[in-house]
């Protein structure tokens, strides 16, 4: 079984984010940037399933700039057996991103893609169910659990997933499409080894034209701002004037 993991670039997500004077976006002028957390999850996951048996072939994929090469790489030293950068400089949005992933996975034909639930950056959670949708697959979304069996001579996944409500367990067909949440694993550390490594590990390097897409933004950022300043907190005598204040001042009740 050959699994696909699309990775993303992100700032770090130990750095403050700052907001361009202009207001037309965030300033990623010499911000440290990594690896999606929650794709670190997707690689961790499915270097789980190599290890157990279940695997034969870990593809990292990823869609931006140039600089994306460092993420495949960090990919590769976790465990990916290759990787895939579709380069391009447009600002992509998460439909632009399913589109190249759907090609690439026609291209690569995964039985299984698993991915981060989101980007931290811009918390869409779109392109897993966008992909899924593109590509007419199963999909289990915010696993907490994977686990890959054979039913009736049919590879199936059970999956575990977080609801409002506690926990949905779900059996799927493959080829499917999973989404990572928080609790599904502790990513492992990059060695110094397979760091090395990974530096020799083939990268596959695409245009979004050799797929037949098209990445342009459908969307257009308007403005940018930082969220408002916490104003100070107050003291009240009774619960009447807290729920006064409440009620009249918040505006919440």
């Amino acid at each position: 079984m050959k699994i696909l993991v699309p990775v993303k670039r992100v700032i770090d997500y130990n750095v403050k984010v700052r907001v361009k004077a202009d207001g037309t976006g965030v300033d990623l002028a010499n911000v440290k940037m990594s690896m999606n957390p929650f794709d670190e999850i997707a690689v961790e996951e499915a270097m789980r399933l190599k290890e157990a048996g279940k695997a034969t072939e870990v593809v990292a994929v990823s869609c931006g700039l140039t600089a994306c090469q460092e993420t495949l790489r960090t990919a590769m030293a976790i465990g990916a057996d290759r990787a895939i950068l579709v380069e391009t400089d447009v600002e992509l949005q998460p439909l632009a991103v399913a589109k190249l992933l759907a090609a690439v996975a026609k291209k690569e034909a995964p039985q299984l893609i698993i991915l981060g639930k989101q980007a931290i950056d811009d918390d869409a959670n779109q392109t897993g169910q966008m992909l899924a949708a593109l590509l007419g697959w199963s999909q289990a979304t915010f696993a907490s659990k994977v686990e890959i069996g054979d039913a009736n001579g049919q590879m199936r996944a059970t999956v575990t997933r977080e609801v409002d409500g506690g926990l949905e367990t779900l059996e799927i067909s493959l080829p499917a499409i999973v989404t990572t949440d928080l609790r599904l694993n502790e990513p492992r550390y990059a060695t110094l080894p397979n760091i090395m490594k990974a530096k020799k590990k083939p990268m596959e390097i695409v245009k979004p034209a050799d797929l037949g897409v098209d990445p342009a933004p459908r969307l257009t950022t308007v403005t940018v701002t930082e969220p408002p300043k916490r104003s100070a907190g107050i003291k009240v005598a009774d619960i009447a004037q807290l729920v006064d204040k409440l009620k009249n001042e918040a505006k919440v009740i």
